[in-house]
């Protein structure tokens, strides 16, 4: 019997999730997306996974979709936000945050896939690619939009309009990925996150993830207002008793981070 081509492990609140098709560099199949789709639609069911780390397994993180199925009409171009094409789309339904572990090359769909990760962490190995010029399919998961507002239009331009290739310490630089970390650290480190962010309150974790998504999509001072609503709603339910406690703790924290 040949092995899943999704991994999914699944400890202490985290859910470790992993690309396994390291013969075609994680290449997306219907199959896979499929399955991506399906694993963060149960995790978001099920609920006992809080934060997601996404990974690919060998030399890269994931080479886009799988361009043999899309020659010989085995798959479909179009239907974004269908999760039978759209993987991207059950990963922005799942309630809690979504690490990418950028272990390899991610091009075309396979940078859509990382873009729809709320934060990045890469190997020096990392590489990122906008092949859909080339390939001539334009992007339907999100790519020509959210790039742009993470590194800077010209730069999103200067990306997509060659297809070249970005390292990543120039992604680092651009803001793109959050930090680079030797390779045989990265799923570490992405742990280490997770489990900081689980340190939060339960509640907090979601409804603060969910305020700041729904922020970035309004104007500034549409935002603005928003946050306030959510605060006044959010904060008149929050006791003396808690706050202090919650306090308390936050200090403690700050002091043993801080060595004190």
């Amino acid at each position: 019997m040949s092995e899943d081509i999704l991994l999914v492990e699944e400890r202490g609140g985290i859910a470790t999730v992993t690309l396994n098709r390291p013969e075609s560099m994680n290449a997306l199949s219907q199959a896979l997306r499929h399955r991506i789709a399906e694993t963060f639609a149960r995790l978001g069911r099920e609920g006992s996974a809080k934060v997601v780390i996404l990974t690919g397994k060998g030399r890269a993180f994931c080479a886009g979709i799988d361009l043999r199925e899309l020659g010989n009409g085995a798959t479909r171009v179009g239907a974004p936000r269908d999760p039978a094409y759209d993987p991207t789309s059950a990963m922005a339904a799942f309630p809690g945050p979504v690490i990418g572990a950028i272990n390899g090359a991610a091009i075309t769909g396979g940078f859509e896939l990382a873009l729809a990760c709320d934060l990045l962490v890469a190997s020096p190995e990392a590489r990122f690619a906008d092949t859909h010029g080339r390939v001539g399919v334009h992007p339907a998961w999100g790519l020509s939009q959210k790039l742009s507002r993470l590194i800077g239009l010209n730069r999103a331009k200067e990306l997509s309009l060659t297809g070249n290739f970005l390292d990543a310490a120039t992604a680092e630089r651009w803001g793109l990925v959050n930090r680079v970390v030797p390779g045989d650290a990265l799923l570490a480190t992405c742990q280490k996150l997770a489990e900081d962010m689980l340190s939060l309150d339960p509640a907090m974790l979601i409804s603060y993830k969910q305020l700041i998504d729904e922020g970035f999509g309004m104007p500034f001072a549409e935002a603005m207002r928003h946050e306030a609503q959510v605060a006044q709603a959010r904060n008149s339910a929050l006791t003396p008793e808690a706050l202090e406690a919650r306090r308390a703790a936050v200090i403690a924290r700050g002091r043993s981070q801080s060595g004190a």
